[in-house]
């Protein structure tokens, strides 16, 4: 078993990594102050054709796997950029796998290379604010009439809708009642996001503040059947192939935002002379730093092991939730670390550490709770009856 990475591998986060070298912690300090998306950043990884990495390479894609992709998230999280960077580009990596599996050649050929060279932007919109995780009881409705369906309802937690042009939708176009089973009758689309239709009103959060998250009310909107993807009423089974990836790529992301973290606090620990000595000389500053490393590495293992069962076409449900939990737990720890070794500058905006601690709740909460992917590891791997 070789745990190190290819040349092709190495080659290419070196590239991402040179990418990100341009994008300084002012660039992510103003972001964060004003909420402006990071356009520009987006903009670059476009312009080197990294926003297809996990896309058909006959579409403008480089058809990688998404072991690849979880490197190329984790190289940008611990660039510095964080979950400011990573949420800006984490769409197009896991997001639009639905049109590539289940788009026609049309479809394909229509959706995928506006997304992949950045001319458009898409945001996902399942969530809703009375159903949670209990995606089959969503409400927003899609009605067929003719060549289009009429959409109404309300979406909740949708990122990046105050720039998408596209979302990917998830609708019931059957009522359950009617259904054989509860996850029947729902639909997916991707469509255009029509602000004639559409009213957005951006939630103020903790956190990633350059990365909008927003309630969006939707009135009436006109969805041509061309942009249904799949069957009708099978929209479900197309979003839960997309749950494994997504969580890995957020536990990349996480372990890479603490890595970030470390890294900064333990060059502050280096520097920082307090009583003659670096503060990093004294073992309760070295020893909350190694924990925090190895819980980092730890995680990373379980992570790539996820990402590799994945491409391979393996079954990975356990591993990649348990990549989630700890990727996301380990993040946390170390930003929290990093906080505590800097004191009261860890406190101050300029040295990003409070940035990277509340970014750092992000993988925690979302896409699923820590507690539901506890329950899933007892019921699914050690066989406990269902306790919701």
């Amino acid at each position: 078993m070789d745990f190190r990475l290819s040349d092709s591998q190495l080659q290419m986060r070196a590239a991402i990594e040179r990418i990100c070298e341009r994008f300084p912690d002012s660039y992510w300090l103003e972001h964060d102050r004003t909420g402006e998306f990071p356009g520009q950043f987006h903009a670059a990884l476009a312009a080197d054709g990294w926003l297809g990495i996990c896309q058909p390479a006959e579409y403008g894609g480089a058809g990688l796997g998404l072991t690849e992709a979880a490197l190329m998230m984790q190289t940008i999280a611990a660039s510095g950029a964080g979950f400011s960077g990573a949420s800006a580009v984490h769409m197009n990596l896991f997001g639009l796998s639905p049109v590539a599996k289940y788009g026609t050649a049309e479809q394909k050929a229509r959706m995928l290379p506006p997304i992949i060279d950045g001319r458009d932007r898409a945001c996902f919109a399942v969530t809703e604010p009375n159903v949670g995780l209990d995606t089959t009881r969503l409400q927003t409705r899609a009605v067929r009439a003719g060549d289009h369906y009429r959409v109404d309802g309300q979406k909740v937690w949708i990122s990046t809708a105050q720039v998408a042009s596209k979302m990917l939708l998830l609708a019931r176009t059957t009522p359950m009642e009617q259904c054989a089973h509860p996850a029947d009758g729902l639909t997916l689309f991707y469509t255009d996001f029509d602000r004639r239709c559409i009213e957005v009103r951006e939630i103020e959060k903790m956190g990633r503040k350059a990365v909008d998250s927003n309630q969006v009310f939707i009135d009436g909107l006109r969805v041509p059947v061309q942009d249904r993807l799949g069957e009708e009423g099978r929209g479900f089974r197309a979003i839960i192939d997309g749950f494994n990836p997504e969580r890995i790529l957020m536990a990349a992301e996480a372990i890479g935002l603490g890595r970030a973290a470390l890294d900064r606090a333990v060059a502050y620990a280096k520097e920082r002379v307090v009583f003659d000595r670096p503060i990093g000389q004294n073992q309760g500053i070295q020893h909350p730093l190694a924990q925090r490393w190895m819980a980092l590495e730890a995680a990373d293992l379980m992570m790539w092991k996820a990402a590799s069962l994945f491409d391979a076409g393996a079954a990975c449900g356990a591993e990649a939730n348990a990549a989630k939990y700890l990727g996301a737990e380990a993040g946390y720890a170390a930003c929290e670390t990093a906080v505590l070794t800097l004191g009261g500058m860890g406190y101050a905006k300029e040295y990003q550490v409070e940035r990277y601690l509340r970014e750092s709740m992000i993988p925690r909460i979302a896409p699923v709770s820590r507690e539901l992917i506890c329950c899933f590891i007892a019921e699914r791997v050690l066989g406990l009856p269902k306790s919701y």
